[in-house]
């Protein structure tokens, strides 16, 4: 899965799913370019806004952002572009208008069925808001725990299997899925929010991607069989998980509940829809209802998972938390990527390849912590000076605007970057 996604977090985060990054040139090539844009073209014509009842169509824009080479389907606007340009596969407006934005490296010398749904998930995300379907952020830390992936990977995996079935047999696989899902919010309360608003918001831009490049329901149903075998290749199912899930329950509500989309809302939970038009309830005991989906083997190799990532998430805490550090606000325009992300408990979560622009300069990062209200950014301090502009560290560079300074924080060797009005106050 190859995707970045518009965040409702300290204003437009965009942030990057993907699994590998594919050779490509190094500039982006106008001819191909028009091939990828009549394929997009040619899936949103299909569909005709029968999936939504508003055409998927809209103005598209592949950048690249090393070389700063563009191609659009339609001239581009005469504004300045936006700042994560070539860095994000995301929605966001260009001169007055909603623009689908691409990175050109993530859309060559991949299967064209994966470019496809890609970028029909993207076209559905420049609309989403116009149907009152954007949602904030969720937390899901929770998703990088022993029992949160374990009992996530069995829903997957129950409906995988209940896609690739049907009457009896599917609804007892919904069943089994359901009981996981109570289960698993049983011991996370705060996951039957947090988790729903993913699936609200990327999980029905990974539906919509899944049935309009596919062109019939049993491929729609073989493409999240595949995705649930490929989330398992996810080191972190914190962001990742969504996709999987949205597209699998929407598949299902196809079958179950013809025009489902036309009456959904924000708040809705898909789980919830699916059983009411199945009248299928959770299955009595998840314990034994796992065993059918090779329970026992996930829990040991989650185990296994879990005790290496422990070890990983105190060299991290060691990094980010315990040693000296530079403290930024969050900013605005920030791309990631979103596989590889570990959180750390009580701080937040450590994001790899960090890039943000904002009021207060630019920031490009290997690793990057990331505060629990995401409200601020932490890299380590260097262990020399804090001088000059940039500023550097071992796998990050700072520059600051004029008008911020960085200044001593809290503790011995942290730093923390405030506005120069701010800079003569002593720290608190």
């Amino acid at each position: 899965m190859l995707d970045f996604k518009i965040m409702n977090r300290c204003g437009s985060l965009a942030v990057a799913a993907l699994l590998y990054l594919p050779p490509a040139p190094a500039q982006v090539d106008p001819g191909r370019a028009q091939e990828i844009f009549r394929q997009a073209q040619d899936l949103c014509e299909r569909d005709a806004g029968r999936l939504w009842g508003i055409s998927l169509c809209g103005p598209m824009v592949i950048a690249d952002a090393a070389t700063k080479t563009i191609a659009t389907n339609r001239p581009a606007p005469d504004a300045p572009r936006p700042p994560a340009l070539g860095f994000a596969n995301a929605a966001m407006p260009w001169g007055g208008e909603r623009w689908s934005t691409f990175v050109w490296r993530f859309l060559i010398g991949v299967p064209e069925n994966n470019r496809g749904r890609l970028l029909m998930h993207e076209l559905y995300h420049r609309i989403q808001a116009e149907l009152g379907l954007m949602t904030r952020d969720g937390n899901n830390e929770h998703l990088d725990t022993l029992e949160g992936r374990y009992w996530l990977q069995l829903e997957l995996r129950a409906l995988a299997a209940a896609a690739g079935a049907s009457g009896p047999e599917r609804n007892r696989a919904v069943a089994d899925a359901l009981a996981f899902r109570a289960e698993r919010r049983r011991i996370f309360p705060p996951a039957a929010v947090n988790e729903q608003l993913e699936e609200i918001r990327e999980g029905l831009a990974q539906y919509t991607g899944t049935v309009t490049s596919t062109s019939s329901p049993a491929e729609a149903a073989a493409s999240v069989r595949e995705q649930v075998a490929d989330i398992t290749k996810s080191p972190s199912l914190v962001r990742e998980f969504a996709y999987p899930l949205g597209a699998a329950y929407g598949v299902l509500l196809d079958a179950a509940s013809p025009s489902w989309t036309r009456k959904l809302k924000a708040t809705d939970d898909l789980a919830a829809l699916l059983a009411g038009a199945l009248r299928v309830t959770p299955s009595p005991s998840p314990e034994t209802a796992a065993a059918a989906y090779g329970g026992s083997e996930l829990r040991a190799a989650e185990t296994e998972r879990d005790r290496k990532q422990q070890a990983r998430v105190a060299e991290l805490r060691a990094r980010f938390v315990e040693g000296p550090v530079i403290e930024l606000p969050a900013g605005r325009n920030a791309t990631f990527l979103s596989t590889g992300i570990t959180s750390l408990p009580g701080h937040g979560a450590v994001i790899p390849q960090f890039r943000v622009t904002s009021e207060w300069g630019t920031l490009e990062a290997a690793w990057v912590l990331m505060s629990a209200d995401r409200r601020s950014l932490f890299v380590p301090a260097p262990a020399a000076a804090v001088t000059g502009n940039p500023v550097q560290g071992e796998d990050w560079k700072l520059r600051t605007a004029p008008g911020w300074t960085l200044r001593p924080g809290s503790r011995k060797g942290d730093w923390k970057l405030v506005r120069d009005t701010e800079a003569s106050a002593p720290p608190k």
